[in-house]
């Protein structure tokens, strides 16, 4: 069998998963892939990465082609701090309006949609753009970005007194629905899993244990947190306090209810259920 191929997101987010691995604490005999999700997503579905954190979205586009790890996520429940929308007006007064979307992110895109649709009742123009805060809000009214370069803008924002209005698109997912988010999942090529099972359950217990391993020394976390992108230190442990990996039934309800709605909007073309490895 070929040496597994391992994506990584190079967000904060992912960092309490992998930095157990990038640290040899945990041992893996394998190669990680670094990159956005966009790209990873990319990888994973021309069959160039046996497992990846993919943007959940991708999930319910391609059931068929992969299989959800167990027990494993990229979620928040309410604020999320990491998927903001900047803007000139109220998101309520953007009618009309161009948005700039960061083209490193599926989910956050889908969620803005859904949010603008069936939450604010708001219709905007959506445009790609790489994600960069001062050239997208020249280039319209607001502007989606996600991971660090969102946490990064966030601060030019308040350092600089830049006027503008920011939107934790968690903390209005949670209050409209009421329910957590799922933005990213672990995910295995369903052929892999199916030609290599015992291998398979390795690798979910191992990304598991890296996970617990990286989440017991928090202060190891936000050290290396800092050194990769200089945010302040009561920012990165905010930080690490809100993001979650669990997928517990909780988690799993929000992820559905985010796929009926993107369901009812038109972005996927039929509501799917949850095929997490290990269960019946």
């Amino acid at each position: 069998m070929a040496a597994i191929r391992l994506g990584q997101v190079e967000y904060l987010n992912c960092l309490p998963v992998y930095h157990a691995l990038e640290e040899g604490l945990i041992p893996f005999d394998g190669e990680l892939v670094k990159g956005p999700p966009t790209s990873l997503n990319r990888l994973f579905l021309e069959g160039n990465l046996h497992i990846t954190p993919a943007s959940s979205i991708e999930y319910a586009r391609h059931p068929d082609r992969c299989i959800i790890l167990p027990r494993l996520s990229i979620a928040a429940d309410g604020r999320v701090a990491s998927i903001l929308l900047f803007s000139h007006l109220p998101v309520t007064e953007l009618e009309g309006r161009k948005v700039l979307v960061t083209t490193s992110s599926a989910t956050s895109v889908v969620l803005l949609r859904v949010l603008f649709e069936h939450y604010y009742h708001v219709e905007v123009e959506f445009c790609p753009a790489p994600p960069d805060l001062t050239t997208m809000m020249a280039m319209g009214d607001g502007a989606l970005l996600i991971g660090d370069d969102a946490m990064q803008a966030h601060q030019q924002v308040i350092q600089q007194g830049l006027p503008l209005l920011v939107t934790d698109l968690g903390q209005a997912w949670k209050d409209f629905t009421g329910e957590k988010m799922v933005y990213a999942l672990w995910l295995i090529r369903r052929d892999f899993a199916e030609a290599h099972p015992e291998e398979t359950t390795a690798l979910a217990e191992l990304l598991f244990q890296a996970r617990q391993v990286g989440m017991a020394d928090l202060p190891a976390l936000i050290q290396k947190a800092r050194r990769r992108t200089g945010l302040p230190l009561p920012v990165l442990e905010d930080y690490f306090t809100i993001i979650r990996h669990d997928f517990d039934e909780s988690y799993r309800r929000g992820l559905l209810t985010f796929y009926d709605y993107a369901y009812k909007s038109g972005i996927i073309e039929e509501r799917v259920r949850l095929d997490i490895w290990g269960e019946k």
